[in-house]
């Protein structure tokens, strides 16, 4: 199936639960306001592409591509990226909410998430090493056989994070949160 190839295009307060978006390649596309809810993506692929201020909560992304794709004050809540195609991944989250999301088994190194909210978010089996978490809230976010090596979470909070079973080394964490990597023990910190 030959997709059509759309390249440098603006979509600017458009309601994609109503009209879908044409399935296609999307290059160097940018996204603004628009409204993704529910929505079928699968088999798109978008290429240096950014989406701002958007809605694409529980969005339908199987086998969706997103390379070098860029999403700023986006609401993703439910969207299963492993679902996406795993192949060149490359996302940057900036002021996201992931609540709800699934990250399983998504291998996304050195991935930059800033300011994103990740309530119940799945993150098991994934691998996140080197990337950064600035001042991302990961309130009952679920690591298990995680791989965050080399990761920052130097100015993020509310994380839960056993290094038992967890791949932590290297990782960088600030002493207030501490705890968070301590609570599998069941002990109390003053």
């Amino acid at each position: 199936m030959h997709l059509p190839f759309i390249p440098d295009k603006t979509f600017k307060n458009e309601d994609f639960t109503i009209n879908s978006l044409q399935k296609g390649e999307y290059d160097n596309c940018s996204f603004i306001n628009c409204n993704f809810n529910a929505s079928y993506l699968s088999i798109s692929t978008f290429l240096e592409c950014e989406f701002i201020d958007c809605d694409l909560s529980n969005s339908k992304t199987s086998n969706t591509t997103f390379k070098d794709v860029t999403f700023k004050n986006c609401k993703l809540l439910g969207v299963l990226f492993n679902d996406c195609n795993q192949l060149l991944m490359s996302i940057t989250f900036k002021n996201c909410q992931l609540n709800f999301a699934s990250f399983y088994q998504v291998k996304l190194v050195n991935t930059l998430f800033d300011k994103c909210t990740f309530d119940k978010t799945e993150l098991t089996e994934a691998d996140f090493s080197k990337s950064i978490f600035n001042a991302c809230d990961l309130k009952h976010a679920v690591f298990f056989n995680t791989n965050v090596e080399h990761a920052s979470f130097l100015t993020s909070y509310n994380y839960s994070i056993n290094p038992e079973n967890n791949k932590i080394k290297g990782a960088k964490f600030s002493k207030a949160e501490i705890h968070g990597l301590l609570d599998s023990y069941k002990i109390h910190i003053s």
